[in-house]
């Protein structure tokens, strides 16, 4: 799971899961409020932990009852990401750079 064992910011879960960035921070946004994760601001990138990293076994037998492959659900962990362009899977990319889809266009 992306957040099971470590932060990780919007980004890289949008990286990881292949979802909207705008689904992903409703959703955190909701498991916030609930208690099940908190936020920091580092910069411009918005990190996310799980607070409670005990329910990792239930989601992942949810998961697996819903269908989900044990090795898929273990790989969203996995860091670097080779399509990822955040901070934590690419250190040395200058900060303005971070985050953005290499295959985006900025306005100009």
């Amino acid at each position: 799971m992306v957040i099971a064992t470590q932060e990780a910011c919007v980004c890289h879960i949008e990286a990881a899961l292949g979802l909207r960035q705008a689904s992903i921070s409703q959703h955190l946004m909701e498991l916030r409020k609930i208690g099940l994760v908190s936020s920091h601001r580092i910069r411009r990138n918005m990190y996310y932990q799980l607070v409670r990293p005990e329910i990792i076994d239930i989601i992942t037998q949810l998961s697996l009852l819903a269908g989900a492959e044990l090795e898929e659900l273990r790989s969203l962990g996995k860091r670097p990401l080779p399509n990822c362009s955040c901070p934590q899977c690419n250190p040395g990319l200058d900060p303005k750079l971070t985050c953005r889809k290499s295959n985006s266009k900025e306005p100009k």
